[in-house]
């Protein structure tokens, strides 16, 4: 007769899942029950080591089944990594206070165009497709690529000009449908910009303005805005295309040819992760340049005007995160910002030969010195 060896259910039992637990005792003679509060359980050898590798066999599927319970959130950008690192870490904070922290009991599924706004549907179909339960969508074109491919699954976009003209939203109050964000782009957005450049250089007569077409839908508003500011403040206004690396640098070069006194930065997803190519020629063409970002300044740039892109993504995860916990976005008014912030960066100012005017500086939200 083989030998048997006696195991205490009570150091075992607790540590499988119970599937496997009521398999074990289903599969062992008990010699007793219920000792002081412990159970004894009598087993060969044999069929207690394939008692423990079925268990063992149990643990991976329980985790990914665990895992497998998590709410996915898609990001979806026309940007990289690189360039909207401190706006992913934003969407994660929003998401944090909102109760949901990536790889404790949430998953975040990232899409990267890189540049490339063609992209963007593919991608936002392979998100849907998964499915995940939320799309964050940065930017314009992403959110048009999301809603393209969903009628169904909610996105919560950051940006874009108005969301109602762009068919994103049936109102700003009651957005109806399955989308619902945070909208930074005001409509005289482009206008102050313009503004400012010219308190900056009063007797600039052409002012560049830079846009993606690949992004349509805010080139145009862009080109639109710009062109009525600058008939208004006497500039002639030349409008320039880049949506490639090649193509920025080519844009530099034709704003040398016709003269041009100063640039006007579009806001686009592509530019925002391109903006350490952009300083650099700016730099090297000695040409005041004003963004929609306190990101680049804060790199080197000249001058920026426009909303936090942080607090507006931070707001993206908490509105991401109430959807998940039930809300529905077509009853999430879009949210608008309430403050715009002009960023100056008083080293490049010197380093371009540039006396800033003490009425634009004391007006500055923030000095970089």
């Amino acid at each position: 007769m083989k030998p048997k060896t006696e195991v205490e259910a009570t150091s075992i039992l607790p540590s499988l899942n119970r599937k496997t637990a009521r398999l074990l005792r289903a599969i062992v003679p008990f010699t007793h029950l219920a000792r002081e509060g412990r159970m004894t359980v009598t087993i060969g050898r044999r069929e207690f080591l394939a008692a423990l590798g079925g268990a063992a066999a149990a643990w991976p599927f329980a985790a990914r089944a665990q895992q497998a319970a998590m709410p996915v959130v898609g990001l979806l950008s026309g940007g990289t990594p690189a360039g909207y690192a401190p706006y992913a870490t934003a969407l994660r904070q929003g998401l944090k206070e909102a109760g949901y922290v990536e790889g404790q009991n949430l998953a975040i599924e990232y899409r990267w165009a890189e540049g490339r706004n063609d992209l963007l549907p593919a991608l936002a179909a392979d998100l849907v497709g998964r499915p995940v339960a939320v799309v964050a969508a940065a930017g314009v074109s992403a959110a048009l690529a999301a809603k393209a491919a969903t009628t169904t699954i909610p996105i919560v976009f950051e940006g874009g000009p108005d969301p109602v003209e762009l068919g994103l939203v049936t109102s700003l109050n009651r957005p109806g449908g399955n989308v619902t964000g945070i909208s930074n782009f005001s409509a005289v957005l482009v206008a102050k910009q313009i503004e400012l450049l010219h308190e900056m250089l009063p007797n600039s007569a052409v002012i560049g303005v830079l846009v993606n077409p690949t992004s349509p839908s805010l080139a145009e508003s862009t080109a639109r805005d710009a062109q009525a500011a600058g008939r208004a403040l006497g500039k002639q206004i030349h409008i320039l295309n880049a949506s490639t690396e090649d193509q920025i640098d080519a844009a530099f070069a034709s704003l040398a040819r016709v003269r041009t006194d100063a640039l006007l930065i579009g806001g686009d997803a592509f530019f925002l992760s391109r903006r350490a190519q952009l300083i650099t020629m700016a730099t090297r063409h000695g040409l005041p340049t004003i963004y929609n970002a306190r990101e680049v300044p804060a790199a080197g740039g000249l001058m920026s005007y426009g909303a936090s892109l942080v607090d507006a993504y931070r707001q993206t995860g908490v509105y991401t995160g109430k959807i998940l916990k039930g809300a529905k976005p077509a009853e999430l008014p879009v949210m608008q910002p309430t403050k715009f912030e002009l960023v100056i960066n008083l080293t490049t100012a010197k380093a371009f030969g540039l006396k800033i005017p003490p009425t634009l500086l004391a007006r500055a939200d923030e000095v970089i010195e």
